[in-house]
């Protein structure tokens, strides 16, 4: 069995805006091409799973997020094959909207399709976001361990995420490569 980081996209791999739907408008953060690199020479798969409810809202089509997505692939092919992300999950839906689903974070749905689509052994796998949603959906996704980054939103939203994290034992890291070394030194 493989085993993978499981990482959330906005405010983790790129800067977050809020509803990112603009490939012209997607911004790769500082260290993530190197953190993907570790990544795979850890032996790893780097899969994303990330909310998109904009699409339940009607803000932008799927085809918006493909975008995104593929903007990112482009941006971290820069830094060669290895910085390439290996698989591409997101969940389209609002609870209020859509109602409940499996694969909304912090529910283990997508992270349940990667490991079943990628083979992995998810108690040997990490999840790492930029919410207190996404370390839940980690560990209830059956992973070893999650770590909250504080690259996400704004600084007041940060700081709510760090607490939470903290609260429920969660270690917090600065950026991705600290976050991934953090864990793969942990594990």
């Amino acid at each position: 069995m493989k085993k993978a980081f499981f990482l959330d996209r906005d405010g983790v791999l790129n800067v977050e805006i809020g509803y990112l739907h603009e490939a012209e408008k997607t911004v790769l953060l500082p260290t993530v091409a190197e953190a993907v690199k570790l990544i795979h020479a850890a032996g790893f798969m780097a899969l994303v799973v990330t909310n998109q409810s904009g699409v339940a809202k009607k803000m932008y089509p799927v085809e918006n997020i493909m975008e995104v997505n593929a903007r990112l692939q482009r941006l971290l092919m820069a830094y060669g094959p290895d910085a390439l992300i290996d698989g591409w999950y997101f969940c389209p839906h609002d609870p209020e909207i859509t109602g409940e689903c499996d694969c909304r974070k912090p529910k283990p749905g997508m992270i349940l399709q990667a490991a079943a689509d990628f083979d992995i052994d998810r108690g040997s796998s990490f999840m790492i976001g930029d919410r207190i949603h996404d370390l839940h959906a980690g560990i209830n996704g059956g992973c070893a361990g999650a770590c909250l980054v504080t690259t996400g939103f704004s600084e007041e939203s940060n700081a709510k995420h760090r607490q939470a994290a903290l609260a429920d034992g969660f270690p917090v890291a600065p950026d991705l490569i600290s976050a991934v070394k953090l864990l793969l030194n942990a594990g």
